[in-house]
């Protein structure tokens, strides 16, 4: 029977800067919990930060993004990066939101971690599309610019009436006004697609004016 490999060997193994405990514990050949420990004197020693219950990462690697860790925190539920998350990505909007925004088919929930403030927030499960891996990176899943908006959109019609106001939205020359004129008919309620097709009319009419 072979040696059980080290945690911090295991950790430089696994070749991400976002891991579960099991999966530490699976390359080891190790028990959960004494893996869990070893991680744990890591993350004492300032190699290692504990975002969730099972779920660590190293925020001084430079691959490392808070955005990874929303298909972990979702909970098993699917779930991509969009509204004001991705809008910054797509160079739409210039702040930086201090949440990071996400879109899933699970119950809106917020969740505070160590590395940051996540926000998960229900969309029809029939409008659950609209994504792809982010920059050609295979650790996050982000909405494209038109279905980024539109989420927004979409979300702003309930109690709240919050993502509907842009005060610096910057469409850009690779936006699809037809993409995102899809998106909208794509919307099963029809209250909430004549909601959304007017905001995005005006959106749309206040950026030719700009």
């Amino acid at each position: 029977m072979g040696r059980e490999i080290s945690v911090p060997r295991a950790v430089q193994e696994i070749g991400r800067p976002v891991f579960l405990t099991r999966e530490i514990a699976a390359l080891r050949g190790a028990s959960l919990s004494g893996t869990s420990q070893a991680l744990g004197h890591m993350q004492r020693d300032g190699l290692l930060v504990r975002a969730a219950r099972g779920l660590w990462c190293v925020p001084s690697d430079p691959r490392f993004s808070p955005f990874a860790l929303v298909m972990f925190l979702a909970g098993g539920h699917p779930a991509y990066v969009s509204l004001l998350s991705a809008l910054h990505l797509h160079g739409m909007i210039e702040q930086i939101p201090r949440t990071v925004y996400a879109a899933t088919t699970a119950h809106t929930r917020v969740q505070e971690t160590p590395v940051g403030r996540f926000s998960f927030h229900r969309i029809d499960p029939r409008l659950f599309a609209g994504f792809d891996w982010y920059g050609g990176r295979q650790d996050f899943l982000a909405a494209e610019r038109e279905k980024a908006l539109v989420d927004c959109l979409y979300l702003s019609s309930r109690k709240g009436k919050r993502f509907g106001r842009f005060p610096e939205l910057d469409l850009g020359a690779g936006f699809s006004t037809r993409r995102a004129r899809e998106w909208v008919r794509r919307i099963p309620d029809h209250r909430i697609r004549r909601h959304v097709s007017d905001r995005l009319q005006s959106l749309l009419e206040q950026v030719k004016q700009a």
